[in-house]
């Protein structure tokens, strides 16, 4: 089979389709980073970058990436949408130094007639023009027929006129989009089946949009159907609904057609995937197949237990392939099966008794909407048993906070170290900041040396609600190593005082 595999070319639009998601906007720096990224980690065989003459910042944005790829070998795989303007598109990508252009025309009659207000042989002839001056300019093109979906369901002999009209002439790749994300699968199969065996020369490229959560489906189907290359974005960005997912499309591709190959590199996706996240702003809901935060952490205690006996639950998307791990959630829903495979990882062993009374707790945590983690867990092991091993040897038992116009914030500290009762006040630049420098006076007076906070990080639910639980993340670096802490309350302060709380307790 390997050696019969058909190789499916995959185009990346993250940085052209995918940045017209509403509110993002890519810097030139971001998009060439993505750039490399994606073309020297990810491997994808191809990567669209920008629509010419769109703006100044856009244009800086194509020549750093061009002059990039140029360097190192990976200018022809470097494309940039243009449009039929005759020699101004033209122009723009030659100051800009891109060497494919993808031309956007008319798939469809209705567009054609309502927006062009054209006829097609008038389309034809200008199409023709733009095409054999960019080639004489030493530009390659590839020809997008916009609304080709809609062409195929209500206009299919003026596609087909197109498409015998496009055979004449020196163009690559004719790129087929779903523009309006309107396709199901079996219509995605059959067009595209048709168009391939009617034009067995012609490399046929598929674009598909999400609108009906059908984006990967519609992948499934057009490659089944023949299709030689396919495009998708990371983190399935786009307008509207956005694009077929490059992770997700990858992952379908390798798992259930065998008689295909595509150069990406899985292990590289999450990383990329949390990269583009970062630049964009646009946050990867948690339950995205492939790079959501949830979709390898079992809840279910009956999922965990199977696992732990046979692997019962898992299935060829193992997360080691796309470089993350299997994690085993801790809430109301947890067994003793999800605890036990954390404590595993801790190295702690508890009796059977003992199990029962940490599970009852973290379930009653998870009542309260409390997220549980796995550094948790040891609190929580002091918090319901008796154990020598880890106990809570510092407790804050009191503070008040104060916060004033005009005043210094302060914070009056009252704090049991081994038994012994310390008490302090102190003012700071905030509410935690005064609070950590009556925390530092006691450990001063103890001739004890406090970690150094080196990232603090404050998460809320999204739509969360003004008593919404938030979880403070504070990083500490205590003798040449960092540990991370975590505190969870409806209020910003105490939270991170939870968190400092558990510090105290693993110095």
């Amino acid at each position: 089979m390997p050696g019969d595999q058909r190789h499916i070319e995959i185009m990346d639009t993250t940085l052209r389709d995918g940045e017209q998601t509403s509110g993002v906007s890519f810097s030139p720096t971001e998009k060439l980073t993505i750039a490399q990224l994606l073309l020297t980690e990810v491997k994808v065989d191809r990567i669209e970058i920008a629509s010419a003459r769109v703006s100044e910042g856009e244009f800086e944005a194509v020549k750093a990436i061009t002059k990039w790829a140029k360097a190192n070998g990976f200018l022809n795989q470097v494309e940039v949408l243009t449009f039929v303007d005759g020699d101004v598109s033209i122009q723009w990508m030659q100051q800009a130094g891109a060497k494919v252009m993808n031309l956007l025309t008319k798939g469809s009659l209705n567009h054609l007639t309502h927006q062009l207000k054209k006829k097609p042989e008038q389309h034809f002839a200008e199409i023709t023009e733009v095409v054999k001056l960019a080639r004489k300019k030493g530009i390659e093109v590839n020809v997008y027929l916009e609304d080709w979906s809609n062409g195929m369901r209500h206009s299919k002999e003026y596609v087909f006129q197109y498409l015998d009209f496009i055979q004449k002439l020196p163009v690559k790749r004719v790129m087929l989009p779903d523009t309006l994300g309107i396709l199901t699968p079996p219509e995605s199969f059959e067009y595209i089946s048709t168009i391939v065996q009617r034009y067995p020369d012609t490399h046929f490229d598929f674009h598909a949009h999400n609108d009906y959560d059908l984006g990967t489906a519609n992948v499934l189907e057009g490659v089944r159907a023949g299709a030689h290359g396919i495009h998708l974005t990371i983190n399935g960005m786009g307008e509207r609904a956005g694009n077929a997912p490059l992770a997700s499309a990858i992952a379908v591709l390798n798992d259930f057609m065998p008689e295909v190959k595509t150069s990406v590199d899985e292990t590289s996706l999450y990383r990329v995937s949390k990269l583009v996240e970062t630049f964009s702003g646009f946050r990867i809901p948690v339950n995205k197949p492939v790079v959501g935060e949830n979709v390898f952490t079992q809840t279910a205690g009956i999922h965990a237990d199977g696992d732990k006996k046979n692997k019962l639950y898992f299935s060829d998307l193992m997360p080691e392939r796309f470089g993350r791990t299997r994690r085993y959630a801790l809430g109301k829903t947890s067994g003793k099966a999800n605890i036990e495979n954390n404590l595993a990882q801790l190295g702690i062993q508890l009796s059977e008794p003992d199990l029962k009374k940490v599970t009852q707790r973290i379930i009653e945590l998870g009542d309260k909407k409390e997220v549980v983690t796995q550094a948790d867990l040891p609190y929580i092991i002091s918090d319901v048993i008796d154990s020598k091993n880890i106990e809570e040897k510092v407790r804050i038992e009191n503070y008040v906070l104060t916060h004033t116009k005009a005043l210094r914030p302060s914070a009056t500290l009252q704090i049991s170290i081994q038994g012994e009762m310390h008490e302090e006040h102190a003012q700071g630049d905030g509410q935690y900041d005064a609070f950590m420098n009556a925390l530092k006076k006691v450990y001063k007076k103890l001739k004890q040396e406090l970690p150094v906070l080196t990232d603090y990080a404050v998460r809320i639910p999204p739509g969360g609600k003004t008593d919404a639980l938030c979880e403070t993340v504070i990083t500490w670096s205590f003798n040449g190593k960092e540990f991370k802490t975590r505190g969870l309350d409806s209020d910003q302060t105490v939270s991170a005082i939870k968190a400092t709380q558990k510090m105290l307790n693993l110095i």
